[in-house]
């Protein structure tokens, strides 16, 4: 499967939100979109994998104990 859709969202999004910021320059903005694209990325995964937290961290390429800590410092789980 193309990863041009999930692209082309993404340019889209942040073309609106330039527009929307106007003459204002932004800030942090590598970390603003790491963290908005994180959050709904590990829960569709979460959800997709079952809660199984093995499973997603294979999914997504990182170790289990990454993935558990960004969970938690997303507030995903407890």
């Amino acid at each position: 499967m193309s990863t041009q859709y999930l692209h082309d969202s993404v340019r889209k999004s942040l073309e609106t939100y330039f527009e929307v910021l106007g003459e204002s320059e932004p800030t942090n903005l590598h970390d603003m979109l790491i963290k908005a694209v994180e959050a709904p990325l590990l829960e569709v995964v979460m959800a997709k994998a079952d809660h199984n937290q093995s499973r997603a961290a294979q999914w997504l390429g990182l170790n289990r104990n990454t993935l558990r800590k960004k969970l938690l410092e997303h507030g995903l789980i407890d």
